[in-house]
């Protein structure tokens, strides 16, 4: 079975969307979910699926946490092999991963406006979009980025960042 990717988003920040990660792996494994792995608290999890569409899949875990829960988190799913594509992909240097973040889409944007998002980058920041993936290095900070809240309505498409440790992590948890 192939190993993808889950994020989910909003979970666990400021005491609200409470969803213990050992939680979160019993529902995903109650959905039929094989071989389930979470990284932290901000709902980073690997696991071999059982064969239905993504769309399918994230409506399934939506309702089974929203039912155990009463909120239903954003949910982002990947194919292991274009999760790894996102990290082969990567325009920047990853020496420092807390300053190094990729934003991810589960589609590929449309019609972004990159030119709003150039407008109030820093001198030393440097973003790019390929494919459905947006890159930021942000090496004042992802914390001091004008542009960090901005990527979604540029881009014109949900999105969820992970810093480069965690982009990192996930992908050994992929071996």
């Amino acid at each position: 079975m192939e190993k993808n990717v889950l994020f989910l988003r909003g979970i666990n920040v400021g005491g609200k969307n409470i969803l213990p990660m050992n939680e979160l792996t019993l529902i995903l494994e109650n959905l039929g979910l094989k071989n389930v792995k979470t990284y932290i608290q901000s709902g980073n999890v690997v696991f071999e699926g059982k064969g239905l569409s993504f769309e399918k899949l994230s409506s399934e875990i939506g309702a089974a946490i929203n039912e155990r829960y009463a909120f239903t988190p954003s949910i982002l799913l990947i194919s292991g092999a274009d999760y790894i594509q996102a990290i082969q992909n990567n325009p920047f240097d990853a020496t420092n991963g807390k300053l190094l973040h990729c934003f991810f889409t589960e589609t590929r944007p449309d019609n972004p406006n990159l030119d709003s998002l150039k407008k109030i980058q820093s001198t030393t920041e440097q973003f790019k979009l390929v494919d459905r993936f947006f890159y930021l290095y942000a090496p004042d900070g992802i914390g001091r980025s004008k542009l960090a809240s901005k990527v979604e309505k540029a881009i014109g498409v949900p999105v969820t960042a992970r810093n480069w440790n965690t982009v990192s992590k996930v992908l050994s948890m992929l071996d």
